[in-house]
């Protein structure tokens, strides 16, 4: 489609905002002039090819090329890479053009943003491969993280211009998202993007919730706006008569955090401490510490107003496992607000704002050879690519799982710091030194006292380990170690003793498993390793083969809907009839979630991992037997099999009326009084004739707090039910919450 004069001025006024950052940004004039070169190119290659929203293609490498250089502080040759991005994949050049006219170190970042836009927006995807080319993505950490820098740029503007998507897109990026791109975002410190993205993911997930919540935000800010001027001003003051240059910045908690907290805590927007908080940034004096003088500055605000020392939170002494320092308190002001203060030096706040770049910039300047906790991430990450025997889903489980964990710090003998991720046991401390250390241990000391290998790591403690020639590595020990590190070090030491064993324990479990007419598949495998508390199918084998697991529950596992992060998604339709045909959904039709009439029954199944409602935002998801499984969008499950599973998405949409109710929970809180409770089932079953399933009330010192699960038709019939409660004397809080499948 040819452009109009109207898109040639759109194009001109977006590349001058570029061009004004890359002026600033490059070290040189011929790095300048590169830049120019790579738009030129770009835009020629990109001519008369629009997105979907409409808009002239060039806008979108533009764009990324912007938030390379504003948002995570890349130099020439990433802007060059993020102009150049889409030109291989979508037009005619190849990677050796790219490589004759800028260079080989260009050519290799963009033939890496190449491999991955065309690993996720292959639509002929298997589950399987999908995975796969997730995995793919992610060994580009092993080659030059900056390739997944600009990726992140790329994604992040695809969120912001996800409105034009269709809604299976939409479920599949989101997800995407979720599941690995914010967490890596917030792994790599780049808290600007992890949070745009998670604001965004929320505005369209929970529409209703997002825009509640802004709402909320904007009358806090109006109500306490003058109470937070006149908080400042003696911060200000002080810090000004004890000679910083400093500047105070005022940040207001993003609205995800805030939904987040509100889900995870089961509190209300009005019990959220830290939705207002000021940010002090320093320019730390010569000669002190930064981190005594984070120290020093808090000692001066805190003698103006009281501390809650509780919620002192100290990442200068040890900072975050994504290299995040500051020093956070909060404090009472005069007019009876908790507020939130930070206290960063200037490259504090460089580091938490653009993350791994600023970090190795200020590394580079200073000359720093120490390792942050940002490179100590990488290089266990590192360890896991390595593994190139591990299957697809297993490495995005690990992966996923590192991205999430939080650390601890042990000690080595000497008195050196060591970080392991939360759960950690003795033997992986061990391999963690040496491969050979751990191969060869067989027993500890933990604060001088003895223990066994697989006691799980404490924060502080001091830990030596006690090694033998005669020890060799044991296929117990799979069941306490935690880093893939070390379980990848005792697979490949045993390998050679489990490959028999692992055949046998294969050939055993397919023969069981046709009993049901159940095929092994990657669904029931990671069904089965969950169940089985097995982090690998060579390890399922060998114990099945061991004889250490056995079939005894074996169908009552393939019909339950198991609460792991990856298998919950899916109920297995166990049956001994192999005449079941597939059922085929078109992708982009709409699946109409309703009931046959004549049965009484449902066309659907509803997850137990979130039990959605009629008229809940939900993502349906088709199994090999042709069932759909209906989660909630917000669902994690969901998230997870949306992200690596992404062809099974179905377009579902609820039908307007439905004769069959769904379970649901509500928490209420309020002031006790005699008769409370039995004006609340009134309510529930005499007013609005809802079923009531299970009531549970607690009472303490006047307050009670209790959970109603019922069953209810649709969100409007629990909208309503929830305003009439509120309505109820000594209510103070009416909040719907989920409802976990173990507690069933």
């Amino acid at each position: 489609m040819k452009f109009t004069q109207k898109d040639y001025d759109i194009i001109d006024k977006e590349f001058e905002g570029l061009r004004l950052l890359s002026l600033k940004r490059c070290a040189s004039q011929e790095e300048y002039e590169g830049v120019l070169k790579a738009f030129e190119f770009a835009n020629n290659a990109h001519n008369g090819v629009r997105r979907r929203s409409g808009e002239p293609y060039i806008i979108h490498p533009i764009s990324v090329a912007k938030i390379v250089i504003k948002e995570i502080g890349l130099g020439y040759k990433s802007i060059v890479a993020a102009l150049l991005h889409d030109t291989v994949e979508d037009t005619e050049y190849t990677v050796d053009d790219i490589r004759r006219l800028f260079g080989d170190k260009i050519a290799s970042l963009v033939d890496g943003l190449t491999k991955i836009k065309a690993a996720m927006d292959n639509e002929d995807s298997t589950n399987s491969l999908q995975a796969e080319n997730f995995k793919r993505i992610l060994l580009t950490l092993n080659d030059d993280v900056r390739v997944i820098l600009i990726k992140l740029a790329d994604r992040l503007h695809n969120l912001r211009t996800i409105a034009s998507m269709p809604d299976r897109k939409k479920d599949k990026i989101l997800s995407e998202s979720m599941y690995i791109f914010i967490p890596l975002a917030h792994r790599l410190g780049l808290y600007s993007i992890k949070s745009e993205m998670e604001d965004i993911w929320l505005k369209f997930r929970e529409p209703k919730y997002y825009a509640d919540i802004k709402n909320k935000i904007h009358e806090a800010e109006c109500s306490k706006g003058a109470s937070l001027k006149n908080f400042i001003s003696p911060i200000n003051d002080i810090l000004e008569k004890a000679g910083y240059k400093f500047k105070l910045i005022q940040r207001t908690k993003s609205p995800y955090s805030i939904w987040h907290k509100m889900q995870t805590k089961n509190v209300t927007f009005d019990e959220i401490f830290d939705i207002f908080a000021i940010r002090i940034v320093f320019e730390p004096k010569v000669g002190e510490e930064e981190r005594v003088q984070c120290w020093y500055i808090y000692s001066l605000i805190s003698g103006i107003y009281p501390s809650k020392t509780d919620r002192i939170r100290d990442w200068v002494t040890r900072p975050k496992n994504n290299g995040y320092e500051a020093l956070h308190c909060t404090l009472m002001s005069k007019s009876g607000m908790w507020v939130e203060v930070q206290i960063r030096s200037k490259r504090m706040d460089a580091i938490a704002e653009k993350g791994v770049a600023a970090h190795w910039t200020y590394k580079k300047l200073s000359g720093e050879s120490k390792n942050n906790e940002i490179d100590n991430w990488l290089a266990m990450v590192r360890d896991v690519l390595e593994n190139t025997d591990i299957s697809a889903f297993d490495f995005l489980d690990k992966f996923h799982e590192s991205l999430l964990s939080n650390g601890l710090y042990v000690f080595t003998p000497k008195g050196e710091s060591k970080g392991m991720p939360i759960g950690s046991t003795v033997l992986d401390f061990a391999f963690s030194i040496h491969s050979d250390i751990g191969l060869h241990a067989i027993a500890a000391k933990i604060n001088r006292k003895l223990v066994p290998l697989s006691t799980k790591l404490k924060n502080g403690d001091q830990v030596e380990i006690i090694t033998a020639e005669s020890q060799k590595p044991q296929r117990e020990w799979f069941d306490f170690l935690k880093t893939s590190k070390a379980k990848n070090i005792v697979y490949d030491a045993l390998k050679d003793d489990t490959k028999d064993s692992s055949k046998e324990g294969r050939e055993k479990l397919e023969k069981e498993l046709a009993k049901y007419s159940v095929t092994l598949q990657n669904r029931v495998i990671r069904k089965l390793l969950a169940a089985y508390d097995v982090s690998s199918k060579d390890e399922l084998y060998s114990k099945i083969s061991a004889g250490i697991i056995n079939f005894n529950n074996l169908e009552k596992i393939l019909k339950t809907n198991n609460k792991n992060k990856r298998v919950g998604f899916w109920t297995l339709s166990v049956s001994r009839n192999k005449n079941n045909p597939e059922k085929k959904i078109p992708k982009n039709k709409e699946y109409i979630l309703e009931e046959d009439q004549d049965k009484h029954t449902k066309t659907y199944q509803t997850a137990e991992c979130c039990y959605p409602i009629p008229g809940d935002a939900v993502v349906g998801f088709l199994q090999p037997n042709g069932n759909v499984i209906v989660h909630k969008k917000t669902c994690p499950v969901a998230i997870s099999l949306a992200s690596t599973e992404g062809e099974t998405i179905v377009n579902a949409k609820w039908k307007k009326h439905t004769s069959i109710a769904s379970l649901a929970r509500l928490r209420i809180i309020g002031v006790d009084r005699l008769g409370i409770v039995n004006d609340v089932t009134r309510c529930m079953s005499l007013e609005l004739n809802i079923n009531i399933r299970k009531v549970t009330i607690e009472t303490h010192d006047g307050i009670f707090e209790g959970f109603i699960d019922f069953y209810v038709f649709t969100i409007e019939n629990l909208e309503t039910l929830m305003t009439k409660l509120k309505e109820i004397r000594g209510v103070e809080e009416v909040s719907r919450v989920e409802i976990k499948y173990e507690e069933n």
